[in-house]
């Protein structure tokens, strides 16, 4: 990866927005939306509203010193301004914040940056997060329609949580440690942001034509599928159960033994397939998806064009 000098918060935002907008758009990606494909109540463009709405979060986010619940509480209120199709960035988002504010904390110090930096300062972010952050989170929440296994007695539907909030002192940060054992997005919070940086370097090593495809498409495909296969997804396991988020990511791995065998372009007909059966169940791997974005930053930052 390319290192970094100086990037202008607009700069990061921007990173921010292609990141949701190429995640939406490649296709097929199985079972979500995409340039292809639409849900009754939530289609490709409301992704694309939300991406372009939210930009001003992203900026200050990059230039401030802003706490992470306000800014996903903002960037909640500002993606509902723009569209009217329900939650389409809430997981993403809260992997996009503390890593553009890493960024840009990096960059107006004029440090010289790389993945492994940018990703450590996000860390350190989260790590510090407060019972403030919290609270904004369960209010972003609240506003943002999110289908989620609830926390254990921090129940996310429950008004009374924020009143437990404050007596405990719950940090974000600890809420998202309670949480990652069954949620791919707290786990990469307690983590390090882990699946961001191996789905950037399998991105970035493609378009570098180091494997199969140098297409922006068709990496972002076999990288979604390739996290799919080694990851359950916890948006299906929260939506329907474990063993539905095992079985589609033994689906994945199929796929992806077929493309690392055959090539991508003769593994198509499988993953539309796998694409429509999913569509049709409305078994959608967000999270996996979240992922992807945040890994697609990373890259962009990186210096990655196509």
């Amino acid at each position: 990866m390319n290192s970094c000098y100086k990037m202008q918060p607009s700069e990061i935002a921007r990173s921010a927005q292609l990141a949701m907008i190429l995640e939406v758009s490649a296709s097929p990606k199985p079972g979500n939306i995409d340039r292809m494909h639409d849900y009754a109540d939530t289609r490709y463009e409301h992704f694309l509203a939300s991406a372009t709405g939210v930009y001003p979060v992203f900026e200050r986010a990059a230039s401030g010193k802003e706490k992470i619940g306000e800014l996903l509480k903002e960037a909640v209120l500002e993606s509902n301004k723009w569209q009217k199709g329900g939650n389409t960035h809430f997981g993403a988002f809260l992997l996009l914040l503390p890593l553009a504010k890493a960024a840009g904390q990096l960059s107006q110090e004029n440090e010289k940056f790389d993945m492994n930096k940018i990703v450590e300062r996000a860390h350190l972010i989260v790590k510090h997060t407060d019972v403030e952050d919290s609270i904004n989170f369960y209010q972003a929440f609240g506003k943002a329609n999110v289908c989620v296994q609830d926390v254990e007695d921090l129940d996310l539907n429950d008004s009374d949580s924020i009143t437990n909030l404050r007596k405990n002192q719950t940090s974000l940060f600890e809420l998202m440690e309670i949480s990652e054992n069954y949620d791919m997005i707290a786990k990469e919070w307690t983590h390090g942001f882990e699946l961001c940086c191996r789905c950037s370097k399998q991105i970035t090593d493609l378009m570098e034509g180091k494997g199969i495809c140098t297409d922006i498409n068709c990496s972002i495909v076999y990288t979604f599928l390739k996290l799919l296969s080694n990851n359950p997804d916890t948006f299906i396991q929260t939506k329907f159960n474990r063993e539905t988020a095992v079985e589609v990511s033994e689906k994945a791995t199929a796929i992806v033994t077929q493309i690392e065998a055959s090539g991508y372009e003769a593994s198509l007909p499988s993953i539309i397939e796998l694409d429509e059966d999913l569509l049709k169940k409305k078994i959608n791997p967000g999270s996996t998806a979240d992922i992807i974005i945040g890994g697609l930053f990373l890259s962009i930052i990186g210096g990655m064009r196509f």
